[in-house]
């Protein structure tokens, strides 16, 4: 009887919403210009009234000494003013480093400390790009959280970011 307990409960919570995962690829793309820098970037999760429900990550130069990388996220504004200024950076799970031009998936699982708690639901994926020296955009991509539908949303940046989608897969 012990060991049906375990097994019974494992396929209750494998059915749920917190067994998809969530898929995003995002582009930051080659620019021509005088001199480059790699993009900040802030990838969260809002809900429909655009308040917070999760932080995703942070990209940016987490390796300046005395962790002076973070003076510069406030270009992020609509991240920053939606949970950047309240955070105590680096913050585990959450800050990375910046990246190099190209594509990049990330995936989260629905068990992560970002995604545990998200009640089923419609979400917005928010994507936002700012870079020293250069310009700032934010893409908005819908998605529906409920551990049953599989689909990918895709938009196209203008010029701090290229092509972004979110997939959530069972």
């Amino acid at each position: 009887m012990q060991k049906i307990i375990p097994f019974a409960i494992s396929t209750l919570l494998g059915s749920s919403a917190m067994a998809a995962e969530l898929v995003v690829k995002l582009e930051v793309p080659k620019l021509d210009v005088a001199e480059y820098h790699k993009p900040y970037v802030a990838l969260w999760i809002e809900r429909p009234d655009q308040t917070l429900a999760a932080n995703l990550q942070v990209w940016y130069d987490v390796k300046k000494r005395n962790n002076e990388g973070t003076k510069w996220l406030k270009d992020l504004r609509q991240w920053w003013r939606r949970s950047g200024r309240d955070l105590s950076l680096p913050v585990d799970g959450v800050s990375a480093a910046t990246r190099i031009v190209g594509e990049h998936s990330l995936s989260f699982a629905g068990d992560s400390n970002a995604l545990a708690k998200l009640p089923s639901g419609e979400y917005n994926l928010i994507v936002e790009a700012a870079r020293e020296g250069g310009g700032r955009e934010v893409v908005k991509l819908p998605f529906i959280w409920n551990g049953k539908e599989q689909a990918v949303m895709s938009v196209q940046g203008s010029h701090e970011l290229g092509k972004v989608s979110v997939q959530v897969k069972k």
